[in-house]
């Protein structure tokens, strides 16, 4: 789709989809650590299996450099809901915008069943390509279960939930269902892994149960309540589950790592106390801006500055 391009980019691309590999996409296990963070400083140095962090924030150095020190990267962007902030914003129609999320300024649902909002979403997994990211974490594929404006359908759903995951897979990307929990039986086969958000506090972490059937990760944020009883229920159902802020800043606990400290006698009850090791001890924090660089796959270059290209 044609679009204004910033006179600040300067770009030499091949189109993503050449730079697909011909090896599967990466699959992450229930055994699979994370962290995610998607506002403030990104706090490089915790010992995990994977990052999810903001795709349009995070510079491409800083995915390289998390890949170099063996960690999988899953960029996060928002799939179902237009956000006003975002580079690419005018792209969204007022046709394809529904009703405002109350809790979360600027936000408003879109129309899942438009082609033109398919194309949008289309484009920022082959940017989550170009970038060099490991997966994607599509938020808000529940709008059809929301107050959302257009009447959206449970069929719908499931439709552009499907969508979601064959575009990314048709670009070697591992994409997670977010929440949904509602659709977890006729979608688990589609997505590789889950991100939850507050499944034990709403007493529905059963419903996360076949991701880990089929051997996949689930990955569980809460929000509240106690650490000692809700990380003995996360990691009783295998789930890697974090307690974090609201806006996801990076301070986080770990329940695994609760109870790998209680199993030498070590606890702590402050949510962010925990302190990351990290693999590569010269990392440290680095800012979640737009910069230049080269991705690895030796095939692209792209420099931008504060801008999103327009496909």
């Amino acid at each position: 789709m044609p679009g204004n391009l910033s006179t600040s980019w300067r770009i030499v691309l091949l189109a993503a989809t050449a730079i697909t590999s011909t090896q599967a996409w990466w699959k992450p296990t229930p055994d699979t650590s994370y962290q995610i963070q998607l506002k403030d400083t990104l706090n490089l140095s915790y010992n995990v299996d994977a990052y999810d962090i903001d795709m349009y924030d995070t510079p491409n150095e800083t995915i390289a450099e998390l890949q170099q020190r063996g960690i999988k990267v899953i960029c996060y962007f928002s799939a179902g809901t237009y956000e006003d902030w975002r580079t690419d914003k005018n792209r969204y129609t007022s046709s394809i915008i529904g009703k405002s999320l109350p809790e979360w300024a600027g936000e408003s649902w879109v129309d899942i069943r438009s082609s033109t909002l398919r194309t949008i979403v289309s484009d920022r997994m082959k940017l989550a390509k170009v970038k060099g990211c490991d997966g994607v974490d599509p938020d808000n594929v529940d709008g059809a279960f929301n107050d959302n404006g257009f009447n959206l359908t449970e069929d719908d759903q499931l439709d552009f939930n499907k969508f979601l995951a064959t575009t990314a897979h048709n670009l070697n990307l591992t994409v997670g269902l977010k929440n949904d929990l509602n659709q977890i039986d006729d979608l688990v086969s589609y997505f590789d892994f889950a991100v939850n958000e507050q499944c034990v506090h709403y007493n529905e972490c059963n419903m996360l149960l076949p991701f880990i059937d089929q051997d996949k990760a689930v990955f569980g944020i809460e929000y509240s309540g106690n650490k000692t009883t809700v990380c003995a229920t996360a990691n009783a159902l295998n789930f890697d589950t974090l307690f974090m802020t609201l806006g996801l800043q990076g301070e986080r606990y770990s329940c695994r790592e609760m109870a790998g400290d209680a199993d030498s006698g070590s606890t702590s009850e402050s949510a962010g106390s925990e302190a990351g090791t990290s693999k590569d001890t010269s990392a440290g924090p680095i800012m979640a801006t737009s910069s230049c660089g080269i991705v690895g796959l030796a095939v692209f270059v792209i420099c931008w500055q504060n801008s999103f290209l327009h496909f």
